[in-house]
């Protein structure tokens, strides 16, 4: 076989080692990758290509290099965990992130993914070198990103892999991303919000995050304020659930400010955050009004700004109970609070023994980079106008919280409405 010849483009692969490999199209051997010396005998990768297991070996293998590729740029967690041995690897020594074995790094990936706006892989297979049923391997990896913070650059990176056989096919023992080279210049182009283009859908998982980044853009095209529908309301509560939040979905507002006044004891000292929707719901009067409870706000309203700071501090550092909002909520179960005076965030982050969110359909975003999109888009206005009426001065974003989870000691309950309210 002359050395100019190459393989390309193989769109199917009949069932072999009891695996079909058909989700890998377009593997290509090309004559960089083969050498011929000369004995005749011919090598991929270091590998002798010198029988059909061999053979059938080096395409699974890169099936599984683009199969890694494919369900990142999906987002399909539960497919790239398949990917990994029981006790399988995944380490990115730049975040630094390590995730062991299929379930961390299906959870572990959807927490990552939320770490940028924007970015896109391509995996251009290399070295594979195999010794019976185990294996090593290389796989550039050039990835432009973009992160919510607005830095951008283009990443050169090579995944350092290794490989084990199983009943069910090859599967990565370990992965590691290791980045060779940051250019940081700015990319200049855009991720694209809608459209059958955009690497974030996939019609294999129409319920996914992913898939309804549409229907989130056409909500954010009408404000930010239209509520989601039900079906994601359900997954955004499960979502928060599987997150360790005690989840309710309440019809509305008047249903949230019925089981508010369940939920907070008798004689309990409690904060209540600045908020619309505790406004308009009539939480806010019921907790600051009502005798059976002791408002901290009310507490700290008497108290000297500066004489008297200290004691405002630890009053807001640890009520009982604490109710509010937030800015946004993830589907993927994260909540989204912002702070111009940061007086909320004790409670919130754990200084309080309970807190509530109260928190309208319209709230609800695909993820973190939109929960951002929607915080400064059109919270942050709405907010600056209410301020500048009720205290003279703008708001702004001073402090924000994002919890992914509840804190050790405190209880966190989410009550997610049907309706929108508040903003």
């Amino acid at each position: 076989m002359p050395p100019s010849c190459s393989y390309d483009s193989y769109d199917s692969y009949d069932r072999t080692a009891g695996r079909n490999v058909t989700s890998a199209p377009h593997l290509t051997f090309r004559r960089a990758a083969l050498s011929y010396p000369a004995d005749g005998t011919e090598r991929y990768g270091g590998t002798t290509v010198n029988d059909f297991r061999t053979t059938t070996d080096l395409v699974e293998i890169q099936a599984l290099q683009s199969e890694f590729t494919d369900a990142v740029m999906m987002r399909d967690e539960a497919r790239l965990a398949g990917l990994f041995t029981q006790d399988g690897v995944l380490r990115i020594p730049d975040v630094p992130v390590e995730l062991v074995g299929p379930e961390q790094i299906r959870t572990g990936r959807r927490t990552l993914r939320e770490l940028w706006d924007f970015f896109a892989r391509t995996t251009h297979p290399d070295s594979i070198r195999i010794d019976g049923d185990t294996a090593t391997g290389r796989a550039p990896l050039p990835e432009p990103a973009r992160l919510p913070d607005g830095r951008e650059g283009l990443d050169y990176a090579i995944s350092q892999d290794r490989y084990r056989r199983t009943a069910g096919g090859w599967r990565f023992a370990a992965r590691v991303y290791e980045v060779r080279y940051a250019d940081t210049s700015p990319l200049g182009g855009s991720a694209p919000r809608t459209g059958a283009g955009d690497a974030s859908t996939t019609p294999a998982d129409a319920g996914s995050t992913a898939s309804t980044a549409t229907g989130f853009d056409a909500r954010a095209e009408a404000g930010f304020s239209a509520p989601a529908d039900a079906d994601l309301l359900g997954r955004t509560a499960a979502a928060l659930a599987e997150r360790g939040f005690t989840v309710e979905l309440l019809a509305d507002a008047a249903a949230a400010r019925a089981r508010v006044r369940e939920l907070v004891p008798a004689d309990a000292t409690v904060f209540t955050a600045a908020s619309e929707t505790l406004r308009l719901s009539g939480i806010d009067e019921d907790l600051n009004d009502d005798s059976r409870y002791r408002s901290v706000r009310s507490r700290v309203m008497a108290l000297d700004r500066t004489t008297e700071a200290d004691d405002i501090r630890r009053l807001l550092a640890a009520p009982d109970v604490a109710v509010g909002s937030v800015a946004a909520v993830t589907e993927t179960g994260s909540l989204v609070i912002a702070s111009a005076s940061g007086s909320q965030l004790p409670g919130n982050a754990g200084g309080a023994g309970e807190a509530i969110w109260v928190v309208g359909a319209q709230k609800v975003v695909p993820d973190l980079p939109a929960a951002l999109r929607r915080l400064e888009e059109y919270v942050l206005p709405l907010e600056d106008t209410r301020s500048r009426a009720t205290y003279g001065q703008p708001s702004a974003v001073n402090q924000l919280l994002v919890l992914n989870a509840p804190t050790r000691f405190s209880r966190g309950t989410v009550l997610l409405l049907r309706e929108a309210v508040g903003y």
